[in-house]
């Protein structure tokens, strides 16, 4: 059965539901890396994905985000001109309690009895002014950063925007 579409978990209403232990089966998030690239490099910006509403992000929307701007940043600038940290981790638990949509399905199925539901996933709960993913970069690859950015906007349900920040070189050594 295919994932419900993202609409069905960006907006939450009550607290998360982290609680790994009571619930049994409970998926590993598809993020494999958290960090990529070259964190020891001389980089001059940072470029930050940062939320513009709260929501919750799936395990594999982060994950989409996280391949494209890998893939592109190593296309273009190479493995050890850039450093790429995805910040949020998915803590949240989703689950969902399916229903039978044929006839007579209303004899074999309780309802909403007892419907905790089945865990199908993790979700990242966001905040706005939060940040999602963070790309270090040197000045000639700026612009395709920016570039790589936008599209990983684009996976990810909630409306961000893409803040860059120059790095101040300490003066003091």
């Amino acid at each position: 059965m295919p994932l419900r579409p993202a609409r069905c978990y960006t907006h939450f209403s009550g607290p998360p539901y982290t609680r790994k232990e009571y619930i049994p089966g409970v998926p590993q998030p598809k993020i494999t890396k958290f960090e990529m690239g070259n964190p020891k490099g001389d980089y001059q910006y940072v470029l930050k994905l940062v939320a513009e509403e709260a929501g919750q992000i799936r395990h594999n929307a982060l994950e989409a985000a996280r391949v494209m701007i890998n893939k592109r940043m190593s296309i273009v600038a190479g493995d050890v001109n850039y450093y790429l940290k995805v910040k949020k981790y998915p803590h949240h638990v989703i689950r969902e309690n399916k229903m039978m949509a044929f006839a007579g399905a209303d004899r074999l199925q309780d309802g909403m009895r007892l419907s905790f539901g089945k865990p199908i996933g993790l979700a990242a709960r966001v905040s706005p002014g939060d940040v999602i993913v963070e790309l270090y970069v040197k000045k000639e690859h700026l612009d395709e950063a920016k570039k790589s950015m936008k599209i990983a906007a684009s996976k990810l349900p909630l409306p961000a925007r893409v803040v860059i920040e120059p790095i101040q070189a300490d003066v003091g050594q």
